[in-house]
């Protein structure tokens, strides 16, 4: 029995457009084989808003994101605001602003070694290889929250926490560690800080819901270090927002590849689902941006649609692409197709299987899909 879904789409900047044109093509895909009805509702943010109307996230976009079972985001950021210091609008505000209005409290990401990229990791591929981990960081709460301010001759910036806000999203996390592996590490600094000791103490005291999962602590300096030493040790890290911003993207080099990474932004009534790479303005319009991280994206808003069956096959999908080096030039230097290319394959591989298209039509950069 099919569902029917009401999917936001917010293309924004760059190459934001382009890579979300093949994320809704795959989604439909889906829609196709499964009998799904997804609807889409589009909406401007970023760069391409503020020259519309003058506001990063008008009220309309962030209407659509409210009416919507989940949203794609594209990218957002253009060289007109990034290179103006003087700028009292910027791109970047909308997404702020996004997360805000929409109580998007945790950020989730994954990190995976696919085989066929290891070469491209600056990490050794006996360290990375089979690394597959996620990092859940809570993203309304801490010291870029905090009161701040200057005095006569200095600055402060207040971390604050509450138990809610610690427990909400560690909740989330012991729940995706019980679909995993089975293992949560929270990272924390409390040896030092009084926040982490809360942290520490309400996760510890959470965990007793979770038996099936085994809780560890590591502090943040010696998981930054651990997560170059052996990334495979990780299945699930909890923290906090400001270590999770710099733990977060220290992991995102495992891979290789930035585009390859997906995220989503989660609150308890809506979820964005975004790549976390850049808008690359230089790229637009161009046919060579890598669009697998925002399909990835795709099939993270599959799973916390419940489709989860859905979200395996587009993942398969993905990993046929990178095998039969159905990719974009940022992968390959040989024989490298186009974002449209990449997204025709996955759609197609989806609906008709390992069976679609010849090996002659694979080498070409073809696929049966018009």
């Amino acid at each position: 029995m099919g569902v029917k879904k009401n999917i936001g789409v917010l293309p924004g900047d760059g190459i934001g457009p382009e890579v979300t044109r093949e994320a809704v093509k795959v989604l439909n895909a889906i829609a196709e084989k499964h009998g799904h009805t997804f609807e889409y509702n589009y909406g401007d943010v970023g760069a391409i808003a503020i020259d519309k109307t003058g506001n990063p996230l008008p009220d309309e976009t962030l209407a659509v994101c409210e009416a919507s079972d989940a949203f794609l985001f594209g990218a957002i950021g253009h060289p007109k605001y990034d290179n103006d210091p003087s700028a009292k609008v910027r791109p970047e505000q909308g997404l702020l602003k996004l997360r805000k209005s929409l109580g998007l409290f945790a950020n989730v990401r994954p990190v995976t070694a696919y085989d066929s990229l290891l070469h491209m990791s600056p990490l050794k591929t006996e360290r990375v290889r089979g690394a597959d981990f996620v990092v859940y960081r809570e993203l309304t709460g801490g010291i870029y929250f905090g009161e701040k301010g200057r005095t006569e001759d200095g600055a402060y910036d207040n971390c604050t926490y509450s138990n809610y806000e610690i427990d909400r999203i560690a909740h989330l996390a012991f729940q995706a560690a019980q679909n995993r592996n089975k293992k949560l590490m929270l990272v924390d600094k409390a040896n030092v800080l009084e926040t982490s000791r809360l942290w520490r103490e309400r996760v510890t005291a959470i965990a007793k819901e979770y038996p099936d999962v085994a809780l560890e602590a590591m502090f943040v300096d010696n998981a930054a270090m651990q997560m170059i030493q052996n990334p495979k040790q990780f299945d699930v890290i909890l923290t906090e927002n400001m270590f999770g911003d710099i733990i977060s993207d220290e992991a995102s080099v495992i891979g290789g590849s930035l585009g390859l990474l997906p995220s989503a932004s989660v609150g308890e009534k809506s979820a964005m689902f975004e790549p976390i790479h850049g808008s690359y303005p230089q790229g637009a319009g161009k046919n060579i941006a890598n669009p697998l991280a925002t399909i990835l994206s795709a099939a993270m808003m599959l799973d916390h649609l419940g489709l989860i069956d859905e979200a395996i096959e587009v993942r398969q999908a993905v990993n046929a692409s990178l095998r039969n080096g159905m990719v974009t030039e940022d992968l390959t230097k040989e024989n490298p197709v186009g974002t449209d290319r990449v997204g025709d394959f996955i759609a197609n591989h989806i609906l008709e299987g390992e069976d679609s298209g010849s090996s002659m039509n694979i080498k070409m950069g073809l696929s049966t899909i018009i």
